[in-house]
């Protein structure tokens, strides 16, 4: 049973980050490469690369990690890959609700406790030295 104190919308993103699902971080880069071998057509036509060839690559602790994919492989990883965006979007989305959530707290808090507002105090100019003469 749902906590009544949760608001619907924070509850109902809660459903969403916590289901499972395979994701990852990173890119799939498609890649045509040119051999140089002697009387291969690739040495000189650019469209006669080989390939293509697929890798995923992430940073990890500064490092580029990859790894070399299938044509399979690639579609699942770039599926794994739109999963793991739109999950970044969800937490975020959670975040903004959760804050929402937070400020109307403190609103209420502040409204039940009476706070007295803010006013500010008059400002006061400062007394200024009379400007230097010339001649000194």
């Amino acid at each position: 049973m749902p906590d009544p104190t949760i608001p619907a919308q924070v509850q109902s993103l809660v459903e969403q980050l916590g289901q499972p699902r395979p994701m990852r971080r990173g890119s799939v880069s498609e890649r045509y490469v040119k051999c140089n071998k002697e009387g291969c057509a690739c040495r000189h036509q650019a469209d006669a690369r080989h390939g293509p060839y697929y890798s995923v690559s992430r940073v990890v602790k500064g490092r580029t990690r990859s790894r070399w994919l299938d044509a399979e492989q690639a579609k699942l990883v770039r599926q794994q890959i739109e999963a793991g965006q739109q999950f970044r979007k969800q937490l975020e989305s959670y975040w903004q609700a959760c804050e929402h959530w937070a400020d109307a707290q403190l609103a209420e808090a502040a409204s039940a406790t009476g706070a007295a507002q803010k006013r500010g105090s008059r400002r006061h100019s400062r007394a200024r030295s009379p400007p230097k003469s010339p001649r000194s």
